[in-house]
């Protein structure tokens, strides 16, 4: 009786031996594609690493101590914001690791936080090679991709039975023979993965991603400045810049309708917006202060070609005396040198004198239109408002007259005015808050 083929198997015995062999090898990897997929568990990073800014760690013992522990209550005060479950905050040498089961938000929340140069979500183990060695494994399987090339990169702080290079070659070669399926490659100059290891003592910390932070000094570790927000983006840089250096900032809105437009307002409520999400843990309001009495004034009494001055040296004492009242150190705008009205240095010792007891600081005063543009996208507005003045606005002047002004005009110009005193007393019962 001759044997009959097995149902389904015909096209198979018909093929030739070469043929059937390159199914065979086709079906093997791929079912041992499909076994690794199966036996490898939905990872979760269990922690935070925190690399602070490159500066904080060149101060002395006591100031870093103390930026650290800002930087830390800062933290505390994002993770509170945004309801952040989290079991304990490590503070060590140059880093902070934050055990959290959600690492990878983190990591994206805190981006904002000045003061820490970069996040990475990491896998914590101990410092034993063997449990180094699986947990690289691990965390290479979630992260690398077909064809893809990696590196291993070690860091080490304590004593080890072995050496940062031993690490890197073992865990090199077991991810090429565990995922040998994937044609992966190691690249060390130009890798598409860099698969981090850092072993502190008896503990060790997986990682494959890194999120860059902005840097700069934990805000709230220099004293208070006072800024002058305006609808011009240049404001709202300048005021960034100053909090990138540990300012906490006084947000001050001057309200100048009907003499320029009324979506002026709404720009400005946007930049505070932006700002205020650099510094969760802070006061989140824009005081507005009604300066259109104070307009009205000037236009009707003084030289046109001189208003613009006039305004901003009324602006600025009131600032001073908001100042004053918030026990800040200085005043911040966002003039430039140059700019569309051609502001000059001259123009800003003459602006400068109206103010006797604070500093002006203007961050952004050498930088041209572009590079306040990146700026402003790294903080994340993507489209700076440009101002639109309204015919009826007060900065209109001639620059040859301009240029060869001096105080005594300007002061015998102010001389005209009502007592700059009761308009700056006045400008200050007009001011109210609006929480972000």
């Amino acid at each position: 009786m001759g044997s009959n083929p097995i149902p389904g198997s015909i096209g198979l015995l018909s093929l030739d031996k070469s043929m059937k062999q390159t199914i065979n090898q086709t079906f093997t990897s791929e079912l041992s594609g499909a076994l690794l997929s199966f036996n490898q568990p939905e990872l979760t990073f269990d922690t935070v690493i925190i690399r602070f800014a490159g500066e904080i760690g060149i101060k002395a013992d006591w100031t870093r101590k103390l930026y650290e522990r800002r930087l830390v209550k800062n933290i505390k005060a994002v993770l509170k914001y945004y309801a952040i479950s989290y079991e304990a905050l490590n503070r060590m040498f140059g880093r902070l690791y934050l055990k959290t089961s959600e690492a990878q938000r983190v990591s994206q929340k805190l981006a904002k936080v000045f003061g820490a140069s970069s996040f990475s979500s990491a896998l914590e183990t101990t410092s034993k090679l063997d449990d180094i060695v699986d947990a690289s494994v691990r965390v290479a399987g979630f992260r690398l991709e077909k064809e893809r090339s990696f590196a291993v990169r070690c860091r080490r702080v304590g004593k080890h039975p072995y050496t940062s290079q031993e690490i890197c070659r073992q865990v090199g070669r077991l991810i090429l023979d565990t995922y040998s399926q994937l044609g992966l490659r190691v690249d060390l100059k130009h890798p598409d993965v860099t698969l981090g290891v850092e072993v502190r003592n008896n503990r060790a910390f997986i990682f494959a991603d890194t999120v860059k932070g902005v840097g700069g000094l934990p805000l709230g570790t220099q004293p208070k400045l006072v800024c002058l927000l305006t609808d011009d983006v240049n404001s709202a840089v300048a005021c960034w810049l100053t909090m990138k250096r540990g300012c906490p900032t006084v947000l001050v809105y001057f309200d100048n309708s009907p003499f320029v437009k009324t979506s002026c307002l709404d720009s400005v409520l946007n930049y505070a917006q932006a700002l205020s999400e650099w510094s969760i843990g802070f006061p989140r309001k824009l005081r507005v202060i009604s300066n259109s009495q104070n307009v009205a004034e000037i236009v009707g009494k003084c030289p046109r070609e001189l208003t613009d001055f006039l305004c901003k040296r009324l602006m600025f004492r009131i600032a001073e005396r908001i100042a004053e009242l918030e026990k800040a150190e200085g005043l911040v705008t966002g003039e430039t040198l140059g700019d569309k009205s051609g502001l000059t240095p001259h123009d800003f010792r003459i602006e400068d004198e109206a103010v006797a007891n604070y500093p002006i600081y203007r961050p952004v005063q050498g930088f041209d239109c572009s590079e306040i543009a990146q700026l402003a996208r790294k903080m994340g507005i993507t489209e700076p408002f440009v101002p639109k003045i309204s015919k009826r606005g007060p900065v209109s002047r001639k620059r040859s007259r301009v240029a060869s002004l001096n105080l005594e005009d300007l002061k015998h110009a102010e001389e005209k005015l009502l007592k700059i005193d009761e308009m700056v007393e006045a400008s200050m019962r007009s001011l109210f808050c609006r929480v972000l």
